[in-house]
């Protein structure tokens, strides 16, 4: 541990028909690739020299020679039954490792911008919990200082009630919320985006 701070992303492993499911059903499994490798390179770009250490949580085996260096990043393989538990788990083992400010981000935001995770940890500093809203319902970012573990029970993951949820167990606590943003998941999501529809192949 070199810094007090953590960031942690999690990744699907990039590979046709695994990822982006609901948007390859749109268009196709090759371009839903393509869109997602996209993604995870951005995302790379975004925290690659931010001043904290980082960690990728991969879905199903951790890669040692892809784009997330071993050098900079701290390399594991989520652990958990439902998206909940794998978060629990990552944020669990960071403040074990005695991290004092841990931000957890998805990698499938192409608005994601490297002021955003450095606001976060700004605002840790007189918040209990930081959420970046995503604009289905969701949210792209979570960061605490001290474990919130009913964050991550009783939430129907992937739906659009979950920031919801989220922010009605947490009224007891000080939350500062970023602004929203649209994380990619299907065709609508990349309407307006003409560097991601630029990837689709017919």
């Amino acid at each position: 541990m070199t810094n007090k701070n953590l960031i942690i992303t999690f990744t699907r492993n990039p590979e046709l028909g695994k990822v982006k499911t609901r948007l390859a059903k749109t268009i196709g499994k090759t371009s839903a690739l393509a869109i997602y490798e996209k993604l995870l390179e951005h995302t790379e770009s975004v925290l690659h020299n931010l001043d904290c250490d980082k960690a990728v949580y991969y879905s199903v085996q951790v890669r040692d020679n892809d784009i997330w260096d071993s050098s900079i990043y701290q390399k594991h393989q989520q652990s958990g039954d439902d998206l909940g538990l794998r978060m629990q788990n990552a944020f669990e083992e960071g403040f074990n490792k005695g991290y004092k400010n841990i931000v957890i981000v998805g990698s499938d935001l192409y608005d994601l911008k490297s002021k955003h995770i450095t606001d976060a940890f700004s605002a840790l500093k007189d918040n209990d919990v930081v959420i970046g809203p995503a604009e289905d319902g969701g949210y792209y970012l979570l960061g605490m200082k001290n474990m919130h573990s009913n964050i991550f029970k009783n939430k129907k993951w992937g739906t659009e009630t979950v920031f919801e949820d989220t922010m009605k167990g947490l009224q007891n606590e000080s939350v500062f919320l970023l602004e929203p943003l649209n994380d990619i998941d299907t065709f609508e999501d990349i309407q307006n985006n003409d560097t991601l529809k630029a990837l689709i192949t017919r």
